[in-house]
């Protein structure tokens, strides 16, 4: 094991499984600064025992030994606040004392501006409000140590070779303690502020999988209540004809790769038509135009989307889509507070729900007023009044392509579907069974 990995360990022993990770790091850090000042004090240890100046010496051993001490009752009791109370306060209190036992700041060569690790530290481990106690403890320490510096008349006779030795080492030792406690924390944090970015772009990915963006950016900046209503959004249910039967005698991972596959290529052209995916409700799908980004041409772009539909499924071979259209008001908004939803509401929406349970495989039935919306850009034919459940009798229509691109549908469609589409053959068609959105 490597010292990086030998620090880490030795970092994190009093990490505790509830730590959030600012916790974990404040932890790591003052483990590691009284570790590092441990290891450094041996310096001051050796050199004061061997100039002969044991009570000296005894400051920066005591350290050590209650320091020792410490980051063992912490590894197994982890109370923090007490380790923590303890380190700071032996940073603060011992250079203080050490200064006194040889003297004063000549002498001692400064040793006192070790105290500023206390403040220091405190910034990084008790925040900025507590900190501020102990930076002024650290300015009473320093101008208490100025007043009684003429008193002092226990002067160290210290060669002047090591005095200038150890103002370096008081120098560099401070400022090194800090710089590499600093250099960890904000390294550290970095690292823990990258995570929470990848995390959150990775929340936001889901969020906008589940909410448009408009609806999700309105969501981020604080609206606890999105409720919308718009006077002309284009509604399209669309589902698989048959689906049940035949899925009856399917593995369960075939019927969702089948599902995978087709709504994955209807969620391709919504997003090229410019439209709204709302949701999928089992083999089901919902797309809206005009919702959230109200074009002259939305409409449309929902027609060419519903043609699309029918043309790209085909190549799910015994896969027929019923589809069906209504364009009017609906109010729009999100519900829920866990798995939370953005759907419409309103009688366009349960038309067209009725639209496609009540169509025939493989065409695509629109309303009346649909129809008046999108009959000068494209040909219908005129299914005439069927029976709508909970609507009663309602004139609706069949899509059949563009104007401009007439037959094109018929070309393209197997002799089975043109036969669907061929208005000779809708006498007496009787609608699909069965009502499951919107209802």
């Amino acid at each position: 094991m490597g010292w990086g990995g030998l620090l880490g360990r030795l970092a994190r022993i009093g990490a505790s499984p509830e730590d959030s990770r600012d916790e974990a790091l404040r932890k790591e850090t003052l483990v590691l600064a009284a570790v590092l000042i441990t290891a450094l004090a041996v310096a001051w240890v050796v050199a004061y025992s061997v100039l002969g100046l044991y009570l000296s010496a005894a400051i920066p051993f005591a350290y050590q030994v209650v320091s020792v001490i410490n980051l063992i009752v912490f590894a197994k009791t982890r109370r923090y606040r007490f380790f923590r109370a303890c380190e700071l306060g032996l940073s603060l209190v011992l250079p203080f004392a050490l200064q006194l036992s040889l003297g004063g700041f000549l002498p001692s060569t400064g040793v006192v501006l070790w105290s500023f690790t206390a403040p220091l530290g405190a910034v990084l481990l008790s925040g900025r409000l507590k900190a501020g106690r102990w930076f002024i403890a650290f300015l009473v320490i320093v101008g208490l140590s100025a007043v009684l510096d003429p008193l002092l008349t226990n002067q160290a006779d210290i060669p002047s070779e090591v005095v200038v030795l150890f103002f370096a080492l008081n120098v560099l030792g401070v400022t090194g303690t800090c710089y590499f406690l600093l250099q960890y924390f904000v390294r550290e944090r970095d690292r823990a502020a990258e995570i929470i970015a990848v995390e959150r772009e990775r929340s936001e990915r889901l969020l906008l999988n589940v909410l448009p963006q408009p609806i999700a950016e309105r969501l981020k900046g604080g609206e606890s209540l999105i409720a919308d209503g718009a006077p002309e959004v284009g509604v399209l249910f669309a589902d698989i004809a048959g689906f049940t039967p035949m899925s009856e005698g399917m593995a369960p991972e075939d019927i969702v790769r089948l599902l995978n596959e087709v709504f994955t290529l209807l969620d391709g052209l919504a997003a090229d038509h410019g439209l709204e995916k709302i949701k999928t409700i089992g083999d089901a799908y919902m797309v809206a135009s005009g919702l959230l980004e109200p074009g002259e041409h939305h409409a449309e772009q929902l027609a060419l989307m519903a043609l699309d539909m029918q043309r790209e499924t085909r190549r799910f071979q015994g896969l027929q889509l019923r589809i069906g259209i209504d364009i009017g008001p609906v109010v729009a908004g999100v519900i829920g507070r866990s798995k939370f939803i953005y759907d419409l509401w309103g009688d366009t929406v349960n038309t067209a729900s009725r639209m496609e349970s009540h169509g025939i495989p493989g065409t695509i039935q629109v309303t009346e007023r649909a129809h008046a919306r999108l009959a000068a850009a494209f040909e219908f034919e005129d299914r005439g009044s069927i029976e709508i459940k909970g609507k009663g009798s309602l004139r609706t229509y069949l899509l059949i392509g563009p104007k401009d691109e007439l037959g094109a549908l018929h070309i393209a469609a197997t002799p089975e579907e043109a036969s669907v589409l061929d208005p000779t053959s809708l006498d007496g068609v009787p609608p699909a069974d069965g009502v499951r959105h919107g209802a």
